[in-house]
């Protein structure tokens, strides 16, 4: 029997997602649903009560670009560094690679933000205005005060949730801790109330309005996930073999003494699915793996006796043969890919220097002073971005007989950058037209094996 997942093309009239007609996800329940919940409570829990968290005398995760410092718990990241951010979003990319080869559009069924704010958006939606069937009667019936209430019961609930999720995030650029009194006192600044306004408005029309419009046409993931997956990868599948023909039944009856399959054709899992396709006519692009049809179909399999999984993740090759090769060479380059990304990433963040300097060299080329020797003007920048207190010491080296006018230490305080004046001077005789290189260095008393060294250059007047 062949078991391949059929292949249909789908005509877009007969497929709700591209037609103009406004979805109706119906409600459901099942092992699936339960997971993607526990997952978005997890994701919720982070992402609201992070910015709550301190760190000492300052907010535990905050990217204050007044100051151009991103804090993370106990370290500081200045713009230098977003090299490492960078580094993350590419590791985050590859990341993606790896589970969309192992298991498809996982990602966006359950952790995309996007995926998690429409499910609490439609909870609010049927909280307000019902189930499926309510809400579709409700848009067809005509306006009265009922029908008003409950649209306002669910904008309300749309802006409440909205509101809170821009304040949330700009509070991780702003201290929530002043955003939040300042927000109710109405003393906010108008670049936070711009900001607060904005992403409570793109909260609001994508996760209530545009809703799986995003999924379809806004995000890329869907049109190049087919360049990932392979005949191995598992995806929400309909078991084509085991559920055609499809026909509806009595309860309790045996499908093969009336030539059908398991499938019942009651298109319960077209209800649910939150982009309104139809899984039995194939994998599609809409699809985002969120197996909401999956728990809806074993429900209805419980009910008529049948094996569930009749909808399922499953691979081609296993639908096709029943079996599933796991390890395999895309898997394993992904990984690999992955693994090493993960450790340079990771040297790099712990060999990263905590104190950095930068030698500016004055515009002048050089001067005579009043003792008649030739100097040459520097600034040197020293930045401490660990959160300790650095005792720093300053040296010059490159070139005997060099005398250094200036600090030869200060000390820094967690976080602070400041500019140190520095002069060379040398008798003229002895370095008339020529460039000397030059370094400055940089030690501490607390890390005395630890050296910051910036080269330069000592210019001179040509010989006449």
């Amino acid at each position: 029997m062949n078991r391949l997942i059929p292949v249909t093309q789908v005509s877009p009239s007969s497929s709700p997602s591209r037609a103009s007609s406004k979805i109706y996800p119906r409600s459901f329940s099942g092992i699936f649903r339960q997971i993607r919940m526990g997952g978005g409570a997890i994701l919720f829990a982070l992402y609201f009560g992070t910015v709550w968290l301190n760190w000492g005398e300052r907010q535990a995760v905050l990217w204050d670009i007044a100051d151009k410092k991103f804090h993370i718990f106990s370290a500081t990241y200045w713009p230098e560094d977003l090299v490492l951010l960078s580094a993350i979003l590419i590791i985050c990319a590859f990341g993606l690679f790896f589970i969309t080869a192992v298991a498809g559009r996982v990602w966006c069924g359950y952790a995309c933000p996007q995926s998690v704010w429409m499910w609490i958006f439609l909870w609010s939606e049927k909280l307000a205005e019902g189930d499926r069937r309510q809400r579709m009667k409700l848009d067809d019936a005509r306006l009265s005060q009922k029908k008003i209430l409950r649209r306002v019961l669910k904008h309300s609930l749309w802006l409440l949730i909205s509101v809170v999720t821009a304040v949330t995030f700009v509070g991780y650029f702003t201290p929530i801790r002043h955003l939040v009194p300042d927000l109710l006192s109405f003393n906010l600044s108008g670049s936070a109330l711009f900001w607060v306004f904005f992403f409570t408005a793109a909260t609001y029309v994508n996760a209530g309005w545009f809703r799986e419009k995003v999924c379809l046409h806004m995000c890329p993931y869907g049109r190049f996930q087919s360049s990932m997956v392979d005949n191995e990868s598992l995806v929400v599948a309909y078991d084509a073999g085991r559920g055609d023909p499809r026909g509806s039944r009595s309860m309790g009856t045996d499908p093969s003494a009336q030539g059908l399959g398991d499938c019942i054709d009651c298109e319960m899992c077209v209800q649910v699915c939150p982009t309104g396709i139809d899984i039995r006519d194939g994998l599609q692009m809409e699809c985002i793996g969120c197996a909401a049809c999956i728990d809806a179909c074993d429900s209805i399999m419980d009910k008529m006796g049948y094996e569930k999984g009749l909808i399922r993740y499953a691979s081609f090759n296993e639908l096709n043969s029943g079996t599933r090769h796991i390890l395999r060479p895309r898997l394993v380059a992904y990984f690999f890919i992955l693994a090493t990304m993960i450790g340079l990433f990771s040297w790099a963040l712990v060999s990263r220097p905590l104190l950095t300097m930068e030698v500016e060299k004055d515009r002048g080329l050089f001067r005579y002073n009043g003792s008649g020797l030739i100097e040459n003007s520097y600034l040197l920048n020293l930045t401490n971005k660990s959160n300790e207190t650095r005792h720093t010491f300053i040296a010059v080296y490159g070139a005997e007989g060099f005398n250094m006018r200036g600090p030869d230490g200060v000390t820094l305080n967690a976080g602070e950058q400041r500019e140190v004046p520095v002069v060379l001077e040398k008798d003229a005789s002895s370095v008339l037209g020529a460039v000397t290189d030059v370094s400055f260095e940089v030690t501490t008393f607390e890390e005395p094996d630890r050296r910051i060294v910036a080269p330069t250059t000592f210019l001179t007047p040509a010989p006449r």
